[in-house]
């Protein structure tokens, strides 16, 4: 009885929070009633116990193997959901415990980072990451693998096959971002000191019907989330510029700002003659942004 109880609390408190979403955020909808099938996770909390490897203690389930070795902290509470037929455990435990803080020896005090669509990255010291455009690459497929979903009979054991293997297929492209991402911010955050990147209005490029598609691909809101804890981490500082900052329209080298149409790749300043490329420009700028 206890345990139900506990868990009917914790539904009480997401219902909670959907109603106040729905009053409070513009555009969100009003809550709807959990339907099996449709983001399956449920949540418990008690006598929850991590045993030594990979294996948890659950009230209620037993004892639960993991594919990765767990850390051996005392668990509050923990989250279980299923995604593209494979199930994950998310827990919570207390600060003291967390010994993933651990300050690194940098490479570079300051580093400028310009993001885009071509390039995932690129660095003022001249390193750039391609961007994997895991949906671009993925794309047809999806299509081809919708479509037949649309063509198989609703509630059949063929349709719900047809969704799982979809499903699979949305879940290792977004594996794929966020493995590439995972790699760029460890990077930036454990050998640079302060690290300054740009405060993009990503709703407001969405709203660019040609290049939502690409943009969307980037995760360019997962890079900052990231980096934001990622510096916390290994000790670095993060410094996001002002969103009207200028860094793709001013001169690296003399300071001069002139107009730069999103087509041209190359900046060619019309004051001193420097030029570059666009994006090693603005990751410069961005760089020299800590000393204004």
């Amino acid at each position: 009885m206890k345990y139900q109880n506990v868990h009917q609390g914790q539904a009480l408190r997401d219902l909670e929070r959907a109603f106040k979403n729905f009053l409070t955020i513009p555009k969100r909808g009003f809550p709807k009633f959990k339907k099996k099938g449709k983001k399956d996770s449920f949540y418990l909390e008690g006598s929850i116990k991590i045993l030594q490897g990979n294996y948890i203690k659950l009230p209620k389930i037993g004892i639960v193997k993991t594919y990765e070795i767990l850390p051996s902290v005392p668990v509050k509470n923990v989250r279980i959901s299923k995604r593209a037929g494979n199930w994950y455990i998310s827990f919570k435990y207390d600060d003291q415990y967390d010994n993933r803080s651990n300050p690194t020896a940098k490479e570079r005090d300051v580093i400028g980072v310009d993001v885009g669509i071509n390039l995932s990255a690129t660095c003022s010291d001249g390193t750039t990451y391609a961007n994997v455009k895991a949906y671009k690459q993925a794309k047809k497929r999806l299509t081809r693998y919708q479509r037949r979903v649309n063509k198989k009979e609703p509630g059949s054991k063929n349709r719900a096959k047809g969704i799982k293997k979809l499903a699979k297929l949305h879940n290792k492209v977004a594996d794929i971002r966020a493995d590439a991402l995972h790699k760029l911010t460890t990077w930036l955050a454990k050998n640079h000191s302060t690290i300054v990147i740009e405060d993009l209005n990503v709703s407001g490029m969405l709203k660019n019907h040609k290049l939502a598609s690409a943009i969307a691909d980037c995760g360019f809101y997962e890079f900052k989330r990231q980096l934001t804890y990622k510096c916390e981490w290994y000790g670095s500082e993060l410094i996001i510029a002002d969103r009207f900052y200028p860094s793709s329209q001013i001169c690296s080298h003399c300071g001069h700002q002139q107009k730069m149409p999103l087509s041209v790749r190359t900046y060619k300043c019309s004051n001193c003659g420097f030029e570059a490329d666009r994006d090693f420009n603005a990751a410069v700028n961005l760089e020299n942004y800590v000393s204004q």
